[in-house]
């Protein structure tokens, strides 16, 4: 692979600050107006006016191999600060010269870009992810008060992960932990968790008021009577009123995504709500209830999943379930729970499981003809105290296995929906997750080596850029060994006409000696034995290169 794609840490960095200032040429809106996109690198202009996306937007850099695949297509989700330096660093290093990107989709969802475009570069990006349905979504930045004003925005903005759970009918966050073998980490096994995507504090309306009668009153669309909900009397002279819903339709698919995800990782489901002081919660519980008992019980049954659980789906109250994730540290469950309480105990397990750089954060929704829609993203935020560290020119070291297992997921989900639309590309679906299985391999052994970043191998860790060099050192290295690495040669056996000459008894008793339960068959371990004491096993030629590390 050419060199040029592995520069230095020093350069890179150089080269990053050097063009992250730098803008494209004004992009014509609908309305006439003009509109700046942050770019990285080399980017072409956007080929639509009326869209925000740019379909390259990373450097043309290639490796000087015609065989590159072309990337399914994808939503490219950028965002600021340390986790968009990195990410540009890792699609450079790791992605670009095995791939041609050009059919991904690249949103800039800076909270600069956001606020130039008036927004409609969420808007666009929503629609995007809707209709393509495979997205990557680096962390982004919801502006507080002070931040509208530190970055000379024209206003505040809203969350840009609320319109997306919106836009995309979002169904469910699954949040799993990550792990790595020969790693303790928190949990020693898999720990999955569903959390009700819409609804809930997130979406609620509020308002300061005073002394006064409360109502909240239900006005149906089919032209029936409408209803008081709730009426209350405030005899306070300061309150804040709160409403918010939850939308029930949606967990009946919820729970079959979590039963059956549960099942294919073979770990003990539960339910986790507030229902004994909040009765409104008891639909939820009934929903995922009635679903495992019609379609799910018997198949967890028959695994055996259900022996910690009592032999049934388990209700855990959400003060139960905070205790017990600091107990169940063997793991080996999934949770399912609502939108608020899902939030805070996924942030409890990735506290458990060192932080929240080791767990998924991934948003499963579903378009108007009920498609599936994922997008993918690490479960932390932009992590600014290193980014402050990094424009101060000192050194960092940030951990990329949460956005790396994002990417992953994504590139993995755009490739099984292109193989789905069309059969014939499975070539392509087979060689993206041969390529996303080694980078995983490529950068968890980079952990195993002792060469991690510093919260995992101490002071002595890797730079984020030099740690990045080394995984893209270490894929290479991988992906080279799988072309070079031939089979092994067919034995021939010399055609014999009888077997007067063989002492069959003494075969039998060979034989016997590695058929070791009887079977009258031998495994390949013990096949490649019986070679080996006979002279006869097929060697590989000596291999000349470095040793991985």
């Amino acid at each position: 692979m050419a060199s040029s794609l592995f520069l230095s840490s020093r350069t890179l960095r150089h080269a990053y600050r050097k063009v992250a200032s730098v803008g494209i040429p004004s992009i014509a809106t609908a309305n006439g107006g003009g509109n700046k996109i942050r770019t990285h690198f080399a980017v072409s202009p956007a080929p639509a006016a009326s869209t925000f996306f740019q379909r390259t937007a990373f450097s043309s850099t290639t490796n000087g191999n015609d065989q590159k695949i072309v990337a399914p297509p994808m939503v490219y989700i950028a965002g600021e600060e340390m986790t968009h330096y990195a990410m540009t660093l890792i699609v450079e290093q790791w992605v670009k010269p095995y791939f041609d990107t050009t059919e991904w989709e690249y949103f800039d969802l800076s909270c600069k870009a956001r606020d130039q475009s008036d927004d409609r570069v969420l808007e666009e990006a929503v629609k995007a992810g809707k209709r393509i349905a495979a997205i990557f979504k680096e962390p982004t930045i919801t502006p507080s008060v002070l931040q509208v004003e530190q970055m000379g925005l024209s206003k505040s903005l809203g969350s840009p992960n609320g319109a997306m759970r919106k836009g995309w009918n979002g169904m469910t966050i699954s949040r799993d932990t990550i792990h790595i073998d020969g790693i303790e980490l928190g949990y020693k096994n898999r720990v999955l968790f569903e959390r009700h995507a819409v609804g809930g504090e997130y979406g609620a309306g509020w308002n300061e008021v005073g002394k006064g009668t409360l109502l909240t009153t239900y006005i149906p669309d089919d032209g029936t009577d409408p209803f008081i909900v709730d009426k209350r009397v405030l005899t306070d002279d300061k309150n804040v009123a709160v409403v918010y819903h939850n939308p029930y339709d949606n967990i009946e698919g919820l729970a079959h995504y979590f039963f059956k995800r549960c099942l294919e990782a073979k770990v003990t489901p539960y339910v986790v709500t507030k229902k004994t002081v909040f009765k409104w919660q008891e639909g939820f519980w009934a929903t995922m209830k009635a679903v495992f008992d019609a379609e799910y019980k018997w198949k967890f049954s028959q695994a055996g999943l259900l022996e910690r659980s009592g032999g049934d789906l388990q209700h855990l109250i959400s003060d139960a379930a905070t205790m017990q994730l600091i107990r169940w540290t063997e793991g080996g469950f999934g949770m399912a729970a609502h939108n608020y309480d899902g939030d805070m105990l996924t942030d409890q397990i990735a506290q458990v499981h060192r932080s929240p750089g080791f767990i998924t954060s991934n948003l499963i929704g579903t378009d108007d003809e009920g498609r599936i829609i994922k997008e993918y993203e690490a479960s932390h935020g932009t992590v600014t105290d290193l980014w402050d560290q990094h424009l101060a020119g000192d050194q960092t070291s940030l951990n990329p296995l949460g956005l790396v297992e994002a990417l992953i997921g994504a590139m993995n989900h755009a490739a099984i929906i292109q193989y789905e639309k069309d059969p014939s590309t499975k070539g392509e679906h087979d060689k993206i997750i041969n390529f996303t299985t080694t980078l995983r391999l490529a950068l968890h052994n980079t952990f195993r080596y002792g060469q991690g970043t510093r919260d995992m191998a101490g002071p002595e860790g890797l730079t984020t850029e030099a740690f990045i060099e080394k995984v893209g050192w270490r894929l290479q290295r991988y992906l080279a060994d799988q072309v070079e690495n031939v089979p092994p040669p067919k034995l021939e056996e010399p055609q014999r006409s009888n077997y007067d000459n063989v002492d069959m008894h003494a075969m039998r008793k060979l034989f016997d000696k590695y058929d070791v339960d009887g079977t009258g068959t031998v495994d390949v371990k013990d096949f490649t034995k019986i070679l080996i004491k006979m002279g006869v096993a097929p060697e590989r030629e000596a291999s000349e290169k470095e040793p991985d590390v």
